[in-house]
């Protein structure tokens, strides 16, 4: 476009030049007189007149016809350039986002490649430790040496771990890595008194053969969960759910809803240990209890605390119509 208004402006002034002068040469020989100037003036004067309105409508006629030319005749420069400075400084919270955004990408890629590599690994059975797994579980006296105590459960859970990432070779030693932050948190939790149990987790997943193994220690208060003749859960079942097929779904959902409890409780265990044949035990109520509502309970037969095993039964409560 410019290059024609280029064009354009060049034939315009080669038009405008012969014009001028022979509209000038005319005024002359006519010896026409403005303001009693002497007719040589006058010509020139009208020559210059007619050269500014014949550029005036040169300068409209580009106005009319090319935005670009009335963007650069009429724009603020210094409104331009303090919009354009705002605009940078506006940039530069944006470019410090698109650098973070662009280092997050980079690092869920690599988690990803890793995340690829580990189900290969996987999937040729090299995997021999998860991450999250818990390797090792030890209960820590407040009451002892709590250094010691580490210590000792250090050695414990490395030589646990060896035999898992190197069944054969017996002189490998010390391929637990934990920090030492960790360590220092624990001896101050512990300090404080009470009972512990210490969980140490993997942090990554291990490969039969690796050198070393990160683990993530964590320390829980070793608490009672529950007690002996405590009812964990309940459900009542109506004389419409009286069937062994309803019974039985009602059974699981209690022992999903019981191990739900639990750990929210803070066990560490992962299934329910159950006693006695429920079932059976239902089924003889029924046959002497025909078209009664009643109640099962999943009642606990032992006091457990943080990583002790959860032992219930369930018990049948008839209820009064």
């Amino acid at each position: 476009m410019a290059w024609i208004l280029i064009v354009f402006l060049i034939f315009l002034g080669g038009l405008i030049a012969p014009f001028g002068d022979i509209l000038g040469t005319k005024i002359g020989k006519a010896r026409f007189s403005i303001l009693k100037l002497r007719p040589k003036k006058t010509a020139t004067i009208i020559t210059i007149i007619t050269g500014g309105f014949i550029s005036s409508i040169s300068i409209g006629l580009l106005i009319l016809v090319s935005e670009e030319f009335r963007q650069r005749l009429f724009v603020d420069i210094p409104l331009l350039q303090k919009t354009l400075d705002k605009s940078k400084k506006a940039l530069v919270p944006l470019q410090k986002e698109r650098k973070e955004l662009e280092s997050k990408i980079i690092q869920k890629e690599n988690e990803l490649n890793q995340l690829k590599s580990s189900i290969k690994e996987f999937r040729r059975g090299n995997i021999v430790i998860k991450r999250g797994q818990t390797l090792f579980i030890a209960e820590v006296n407040s009451s002892s040496n709590i250094k010691l105590d580490l210590t000792k459960i250090y050695n414990e859970a490395d030589k646990f771990v060896r035999k898992i990432v190197f069944p054969i070779n017996k002189d490998a030693k010390n391929i637990l890595l934990w920090r030492p932050s960790d360590i220092s948190k624990i001896e101050t939790i512990a300090s404080r008194g009470g009972d512990w149990i210490l969980l140490i987790k993997s942090a990554t997943n291990v490969l039969k053969g690796d050198n070393y193994v990160f683990v993530s220690p964590d320390l829980l208060e070793n608490k009672f969960i529950v007690k002996k003749g405590d009812v964990i859960t309940s459900a009542i079942m109506e004389k419409s759910d009286l069937n062994f097929k309803e019974i039985n779904l009602k059974i699981k959902s209690l022992l999903r809803e019981t191990r739900d409890e639990i750990k929210s409780k803070g066990s560490q265990v992962v299934e329910i240990n159950t006693n006695g044949n429920f079932v059976k035990k239902i089924r003889d109520f029924l046959q002497e209890n025909q078209n009664v509502n009643f109640m099962l309970e999943v009642v606990s037969l032992r006091d457990s605390k943080t990583v002790e095993p959860i032992v219930v039964e369930i018990n049948i409560v008839k209820i009064a119509s």
